[in-house]
């Protein structure tokens, strides 16, 4: 009868021993690696509540402190977990090992490449510090100053414990356990992108819904999602533009007109007043050139000329003394009629003419004089002739 012994060849038994030798190396490299506090990996054999205890390639297990794993789920047997010596085991007692020191030496690898790649990196806010912030990032504790931690220079804590960051290493020094971070330039750089969109999609000329940020006695400060804009005081309103400003109130919801936009800077300029139609404008509409109006005298100046208003809304007119004509007098409350000639642009005032309208009356009259005349036609004006020579041949005879 053949035994399993008989059946197994040369070559098997050959890798058998080598397997074994394998496994020993492996172990001695194992042990080596611990003597030497470097990072390993070990499979768990028992867990209990207290502590875990792995396989060290010796005879007397390792053990972790179950609380390393706080937070987190505790490994089951046969897992694998990276871990560093702490203390060498004796006869009587395991070795201990660390499993957050094993993360935090791996942790340290990994943010010098993320600082020296300038990589972003996740990290937890741990605590809430004199001047900042404690934050885990790959099991490593950093420092971020308060004024790193927002866009604008931050004077409080605003991040709570456990809050999740994006941030960059800016400073690190693994032989003096130094590690800074900035979510600031984090933030920056998102602004940059979000601006570049927001710029991206306007024009100058659109009509854009914005907040107002400050009200001052000679400009407004308008934001268009986060981007600061003014409206110059001369944009604000046609007519009386120091008293329209200070109508607006900061938090103020409003429409703009985008008058100039540097997406360089970036800078947005903003008008109000061009959301309206201007007032001169208006009166051309309402008062054409050359239509007659009937005004009310006001003010009467032989130097400067006369003022009055026009209709129920009291508009103002001015008539200079060359529009007066030769012959014109009045007094305040005298009423009047004139030619408009214009509208003053800065001033939204009529500019009215009674010489002209004098003028366009006289025509009026001789043209309606030369309607009214009946002109001589051919017929008449030969008859009138014929009748006029044989008079005159009767004249003669009778003499």
């Amino acid at each position: 009868m053949t035994t399993n012994e008989e059946n197994i060849t040369p070559q098997e038994t050959t890798d058998q021993e080598l397997t074994m030798d394998q496994l020993i190396a492996q172990q001695e490299s194992l042990l080596e690696k611990l003597n030497k506090r470097e990072i390993v990996e070990v499979p768990v054999v028992q867990v209990t509540k207290d502590y875990i205890l792995v396989d060290t390639g010796t005879k007397k297990e390792g053990s972790i402190a179950a609380s390393e794993f706080e937070g987190k789920s505790l490994p089951q047997v046969g897992d694998k977990v990276s871990v560093v010596l702490v203390k060498r085991g004796s006869d009587e007692r395991p070795a201990i090992l660390s499993h957050k020191k094993a993360l935090e030496y791996l942790g340290w690898d990994v943010c010098k490449k993320s600082y020296e790649a300038k990589e972003r990196v996740k990290g937890t806010i741990l605590q809430q510090v004199k001047g900042g912030y404690m934050v885990e990032v790959f099991g490593v504790s950093g420092f971020m100053p308060l004024s790193l931690s927002e866009l604008h220079t931050a004077y409080k804590h605003y991040l709570p414990v456990g809050a999740k960051i994006k941030a960059v290493i800016v400073e690190f020094v693994k032989e003096k356990q130094k590690l800074i971070i900035s979510r600031k330039q984090v933030l920056e750089e998102d602004e940059a992108v979000r601006r570049a969109e927001v710029l991206g999609s306007i024009k100058e000329g659109d009509v854009l819904r914005v907040v107002v940020s400050k009200a001052d006695t000679d400009k407004l400060y308008l934001r268009f999602h986060g981007i600061e804009g003014i409206v110059n005081l001369e944009n604000v309103a046609w007519k009386e533009p120091e008293t329209a400003i200070t109508n607006y109130r900061r938090g103020q919801r409003l429409k703009a007109k985008l008058l100039k936009l540097d997406k360089e800077t970036p800078r947005l300029e903003f008008g109000l007043k061009q959301l309206f139609l201007n007032p001169a404008d208006a009166l051309k509409r309402r008062y054409p050139y050359k239509s007659s109006v009937k005004a009310t005298v006001t003010k009467v100046s032989e130097e400067y000329g006369v003022e009055c208003t026009i209709g129920k809304n009291n508009t103002k007119g001015f008539i200079s003394p060359f529009e007066m004509g030769r012959d014109f007098t009045a007094k305040e409350g005298d009423t009047i009629t004139a030619l408009v000639i214009g509208v003053n642009p800065e001033t939204y005032v009529l500019n009215l003419s009674v010489k002209k309208y004098d003028q366009a009356q006289n025509r009026k009259v001789v043209a309606q004089y030369l309607k009214q005349a009946p002109r001589p036609t051919l017929g008449d004006l030969l008859s009138d002739s014929f009748g006029t020579e044989e008079a005159s041949e009767n004249t003669e005879e009778t003499k």
